[in-house]
């Protein structure tokens, strides 16, 4: 192996966590991203700590728990005092980019008032270059779609929904207006090579490539977009009707009511949207595929640790619920996949957390982990070991604050918000201001029925292990130092 060491960390946006063929799904197939697994390590209970996008990034890219970073929502700032893997690989002498986005709301303290970074929840995280600056706002890809002869819409954002005017047939989902080699994926993933070949400094390089598959609006390129046959999609897992859902809980009787949902109902246009939804995640395989040949041809393959993921999953109708929202697994539970030198193939049934990715990426480069870190490196996973010690479930949490919920529901800003944790038994999600919910996993996979009433004492062993959890893992920056009279300002490990 090189002494030069590389980073590569993708995240897909929106990728719900069973959609692999390495993991059997029914349907969809992922060539590339298997063949990644099958050289490397495939976590199969990875889950996001926060939704929806800001959230979640947030404590990807801090290692922190959403109770310790705070940045609950979309445009919440992300407190400057946090490092981050991307400041921690700078000073190690790493020049971090991105390719994409990060979705990181600046603290405005300090700031001025006109700066134009506060004009946008989607700002770029500290210590990391956007060689390509690409989230709404994608002005690169449009300069470049402009060159290949295209008429764009007027809007940025509307550049991601042009499609052909006429579908192929009442069962095909309309097409990208696009190319399959001049989508967004396309571009980012060209862009990411060129910048990899023209990398040949020490210590090495550290790419992160945030592509926006397969995130609404979901509109594939041809031929992906008729991938899928869609009366060959697997049904959604939810009750006959919205209301009969909706029956479960409060937050999620307000939350369907929403017209987001209702517009979805129609079994037909659902189908049509899946279909394009796994047709976008067949152009990230094929193009994941690109990416990895190009640098296993270069020799750069075997110098660089590679990470897939996603920043959270999606409803697809499950629940009557479209996109990232409330305490089901399918909104949390995403791909993982881990390869790169010294990486022993393996899968990882254990429960392992969006938290994790820094430690990792750290502990994989010999630097050390600021205490900041909530999260534990996957390195003995990754060496074939099985750790001494490890959590012995997934944690995760959801801030509605500033949603129409809040209001409907008679909650403070504050109380706006829910817990959850879920071992392969139960899960148990605990609101500040509603009833909670408690799921037995093993006789109610789909998370149908709530028995929080029928078993208290499950209720309360479960509510006792999350406030375990929230006592343990609390802001610990300066909980290790003591200042004394005698002793002066001591430090333990």
């Amino acid at each position: 192996m090189s002494d030069r060491r590389n980073i590569l960390l993708v995240t897909a946006d929106q990728w719900r966590g069973d959609c692999l063929g390495a993991l059997g799904h029914p349907v969809i197939e992922t060539p590339q991203l298997d063949a990644l697994a099958r050289r490397g390590v495939l976590f199969s209970q990875h889950f996001a700590n926060a939704v929806p996008c800001g959230p979640s990034r947030a404590s990807l890219h801090t290692g922190l728990y959403l109770h310790n970073h705070r940045s609950g929502t979309n445009g919440t700032p992300l407190d400057r005092r946090f490092s981050n893997w991307a400041l921690e690989l700078r000073a190690a002498g790493f020049d971090p980019a991105v390719f994409g986005y990060t979705h990181t709301a600046p603290d405005p303290r300090g700031l001025p008032a006109d700066d134009p970074s506060l004009i946008t929840d989607q700002g770029v995280l500290p210590g990391i270059v956007p060689i390509i600056d690409m989230g709404t706002h994608c002005p690169d890809w449009r300069r470049w779609l402009i060159e290949r002869g295209y008429e764009l819409p007027p809007t940025d954002g509307a550049t991601y929904a042009a499609r052909e005017t006429v579908a192929e047939g009442p069962d095909v989902p309309r097409a990208s207006l696009w190319d399959r080699k001049h989508t967004d994926t396309w571009f980012l993933t060209d862009q990411v090579i060129d910048y990899i070949d023209q990398q040949s400094t020490d210590p090495g390089w550290a790419v992160h490539l945030s592509l926006r598959a397969p995130h609404p609006p979901w509109i594939a390129a041809a031929p992906y977009h008729r991938r899928y046959q869609i009366d060959s999609l697997p049904p959604p897992e939810r009750r006959p009707t919205a209301a009969e859902e909706g029956a479960l809980h409060p937050w999620l009787a307000q939350h369907l009511a929403s017209d987001r949902n209702q517009s979805h109902e129609d079994d037909r246009r659902h189908r049509l949207l899946q279909a394009s939804y796994y047709g976008l995640m067949a152009e990230v395989d094929d193009n994941m595929g690109r990416l990895l040949d190009h640098l296993d041809a270069s020799g750069e393959l075997d110098s660089t640790l590679v990470m897939f993921t996603s920043d959270h999953g999606e409803q697809m109708g499950d629940h009557w619920l479209y996109g990232k929202t409330g305490f089901f697994d399918q909104s949390f539970r995403v791909p993982m996949i881990v390869a790169g030198p010294g990486v022993k193939p393996g899968l990882v049934d254990r429960f392992t957390e969006h938290v994790d990715i820094m430690p990792t990426l750290l502990d994989w480069l010999g630097l050390p982990c600021p205490r900041q870190c909530d999260g534990h490196s996957l390195g003995p996973f990754l060496d074939g070991a099985e750790p001494a010690t490890w959590r012995q479930a997934a944690h995760f949490e959801y801030d509605f604050r500033h949603s129409q919920a809040e209001a409907d529901l008679g909650l403070s800003m504050e109380t706006a918000c829910l817990n959850v944790i879920r071992d392969h038994e139960y899960k148990y999600v605990h609101f500040a201001e509603l009833p909670p919910l408690l799921f037995d996993l093993c006789a109610d996979p789909h998370e149908l029925t709530d028995i929080s009433v029928a078993q208290p004492a499950v209720v309360a062993e479960y509510a006792r292990r999350l406030l375990s959890w929230r006592l343990e893992y609390t802001d610990k920056t300066l909980s290790h130092i003591t200042v004394t009279k005698d002793a002066g300002v001591t430090t333990r490990a």
